[in-house]
């Protein structure tokens, strides 16, 4: 046991540091290392514990840390994974925030990212076409995850989305079983969800306000707390919370800050959840970071605690199992649209374009420990940037 907790210690602190790129990104270095590289699940495993962290709320790339803790080391392996992926992120941000507060600015990392974008572009690439013939295995499954591509280009909300295809997925299933019942019993979540996700995300706005003038760490670890209970979605789902609850609400920043916390947040590895990190030194100082990383955090582990020992159970029941596979396909259909969208600010001009596509050839056909990859990146765009 002590080995495989040296072992998860060691991997989910040097993804902390080096993971840039996003949840999609984050997800896809987690899949090169724990499947291709170390076999320590299989990918039908994968998308299942994928599946499964897009049916909670909290932080994705995350949740699938500590699921993937959980199954090499059970309860231990559960918080040394998260909390070793959440360190180095907190740990860098925390750093800026520093800065940020002594000096007023903010260090430019463009030199950085310049050459680390195109790279993660095609990391997940490379998950994308790997995962593709696990979870779209049939013709149907195949048009759900290309309807699914194409509502999540058009805007579509994420989890709606997710439990759409889990419903269709039902449907399909039911339909090819002669089950009529089972069909309809797939609309139980969705009629669910339409009733209880507007209280919970109202909830928001419900809560007491805290006084302004004296903002301390218990009222930051709260606010992050039920922030991180009920939030789904991306970083960018992210500001619209903290606007509404930090600026709007709470008026404890500036739109300027909260425009400057997020940035930070995108700008560093890790979680882009690290973003409380930030908010809550520039509140509180110290801490007040540590009680809005650990409040923003926390639900995070309890969900995954209280959902894992369901994971494995969810096969064993052909209208669960066909929830996931609905979910798993739209999951990858969102990773595959991440891509598309993210080409346009990552790959900007011939350099880029030529970084993107030779990372993916060498993913492609050397399967490299993708760290290194993203520090060959790195290096690059510092030395294209200094020629110019």
């Amino acid at each position: 046991m002590r080995e495989r907790l040296t072992e998860l210690a060691a991997l989910f602190l040097r993804l902390g540091t080096t993971a840039f790129g996003g949840p999609a990104a984050h997800i896809a270095m987690m899949r090169d290392e724990v499947v291709v590289r170390r076999k320590w699940i299989t990918d039908e495993e994968f998308l299942d514990l994928l599946g499964a962290t897009n049916l909670i709320p909290g932080p994705n790339s995350t949740e699938m840390a500590i699921h993937i803790g959980q199954r090499r080391a059970g309860w231990p392996g559960l918080v040394v994974a998260g909390t070793c992926f959440i360190l180095p992120a907190a740990a860098i941000t925390l750093l800026l925030a520093t800065a940020y507060v002594h000096f007023a600015a903010r260090p430019d990392a463009a030199w950085l990212l310049y050459g680390v974008k195109p790279v993660m572009i095609a990391i997940v690439a490379r998950a994308v076409l790997e995962l593709a013939p696990v979870a779209a295995r049939t013709r149907p499954l195949q048009a759900l995850g290309v309807a699914a591509a194409l509502a999540a280009g058009l805007g579509i909300d994420e989890f709606l989305l997710l439990l759409l295809a889990g419903t269709t997925a039902v449907a399909l299933a039911a339909a090819r079983r002669g089950n009529a019942t089972g069909g309809g019993l797939a609309l139980v979540p969705l009629a669910t969800l339409a009733s209880t996700a507007p209280s919970a995300t109202l909830a928001i706005g419900a809560a007491p306000a805290a006084a302004s003038a004296a903002v301390g760490p218990t009222a930051l670890f709260w606010t992050f707390a039920k922030i991180g209970s009920v939030l789904f979605g991306s970083g960018y789902v992210l500001l619209a919370f903290l606007r509404a609850e930090l600026v709007e609400r709470l008026g404890w920043l500036t739109p300027g800050q909260l425009v400057d916390a997020i940035a930070i947040g995108q700008l560093t590895p890790g979680p882009v959840f690290t973003t409380a990190t930030f908010v809550g030194y520039l509140l509180a100082g110290n801490a007040g970071a540590a009680a809005a990383t650990l409040g923003i955090f926390l639900p995070a582990f309890v969900f995954v605690a209280a959902s894992a020992p369901l994971v494995p159970r969810l096969r064993r029941s052909w209208i669960a199992g066909a929830v996931l596979d609905g979910v798993n396909v739209a999951s990858l259909a969102l990773m595959a649209v991440v891509v598309l969208q993210l080409v346009s600010a990552s790959v900007v001009d011939v350099p880029t374009s030529l970084l993107a596509l030779a990372s993916l050839v060498i993913l492609l056909r050397w399967k490299p420990n993708t760290t290194w990859l993203i520090l060959g990146g790195a290096v690059a765009g510092w030395a294209t940037r200094a020629l110019r």
